[in-house]
C-alpha cells in the first residue's frame, strides 16, 4: 500500500499561532508541510483560514473540536462547529479528549461512549465523519477490558473512527504497531507523537517509540494521514517543526 501522508497537528506551534495565526499557517507551509490538523481558530473566519491555507499551498482534512461535555448547550455548540468546519472544507472532525475522570465505572465509559455516538450522529448528518484522538488513561482497564476497546466496541465503526495517538499508546504501555494493526480499517489518521523516558515530548525518532514498526503498520493498515504533534520543546516549537518534518523527509515520506 501507498505511504500515508504526513503532516502536522497545528497545536505544536500554538504559541505562534496565539499571535498571529495565519502568519503561523505560512511559516509552516514554508517549512515545506502540505497538510495540516487544525486545534482552533483564534477568532479568524472560516472564510479567513481557508484563504491562508490555500496561499499557504496547504490541505487542512481535519480539525481537533472539543466537545462541551457538561454544558447544556453541548449539542448547540457542536452544530456551530461542524457548520464552521463545512465553510472551511473539512472532511474529518476529530475530539480530541474526554473528561472520563480517575477510576471510572463501567456506567462512566458507557456513558463516554453514548455521548460520542450522539456527537457522531450530528457530524456524520451533515458530511462528515467523526473520530475521536486518545491519551494514555483510555487504556486503563475497566472491568477486564480497556476503555478504549469498551469504546470502539460500544460505538459502530460507521459512526466512530480512531485516530491513535502513537506516543500516548506507547506511554500507556502498550504496542503501538500493534494497534494499529488491531483498528485497521477504522483508523484512517494517526498522530505520531514521541516521549522520552522521563514523559516528556521530544522529536520524532528521539523518545521511546519503536518508530520502524509503528510506521510500517500504518502503511500496511491503510492509514491516510500521520499527523505530528509535539507539545513541549528543547528548541522553539519552530524549530521543532522544522526537525520533525526533516525526520519524515529523510525517510521518504516527504
Amino acid at each position: 500500500m501507498s505511504k500515508p501522508q504526513v503532516g502536522i497537528q497545528l497545536y505544536s506551534v500554538r504559541d505562534r499561532s496565539e499571535k498571529d495565526f495565519l502568519g503561523t499557517i505560512k511559516e509552516i507551509g514554508e517549512i515545506g508541510y502540505r497538510n495540516v490538523e487544525l486545534a482552533g481558530y483564534y477568532g479568524h473566519s472560516a472564510k479567513e483560514v481557508r484563504q491562508a491555507l490555500s496561499d499557504a499551498g496547504l490541505n487542512a482534512p481535519s480539525a481537533h473540536v472539543g466537545l462541551s461535555v457538561g454544558d447544556t448547550a453541548i449539542w448547540d455548540n457542536l452544530k456551530q462547529q461542524v457548520e464552521y468546519g463545512l465553510e472551511l472544507g473539512l472532511k474529518r472532525f476529530i475530539v480530541p479528549w474526554y473528561p472520563l475522570g480517575d477510576n471510572p465505572s463501567l456506567d462512566d465509559v458507557y456513558k463516554m461512549a453514548d455521548t460520542l455516538e450522539q456527537a457522531a450522529k450530528i457530524v456524520k448528518e451533515s458530511g462528515l465523519s467523526f473520530g475521536y484522538h486518545n491519551h494514555a488513561f483510555e487504556f486503563m482497564p475497566v472491568e477486564g477490558k480497556l476503555i478504549i476497546d469498551h469504546v470502539f466496541e460500544r460505538v459502530s465503526p460507521d459512526l466512530l473512527f480512531a485516530e491513535f495517538d502513537l506516543g500516548w499508546v506507547k506511554v500507556a504501555g502498550q504496542d503501538p504497531a500493534e494497534y494499529v494493526k488491531k483498528y485497521a480499517g477504522r483508523l484512517p489518521v494517526v498522530h505520531a507523537k514521541d516521549f522520552k523516558a522521563d514523559g516528556k515530548d521530544t522529536e520524532i525518532g528521539k523518545g521511546t517509540v519503536d518508530w520502524d514498526s509503528a510506521l510500517a503498520a500504518c502503511e500496511s493498515s491503510g492509514v491516510e494521514y500521520v499527523i505530528i504533534e509535539q507539545e513541549q520543546y528543547d528548541v522553539s516549537s519552530l524549530e521543532s517543526a522544522k526537525l520533525n518534518y526533516v525526520w519524515f523527509k529523510n525517510r521518504g515520506w516527504l
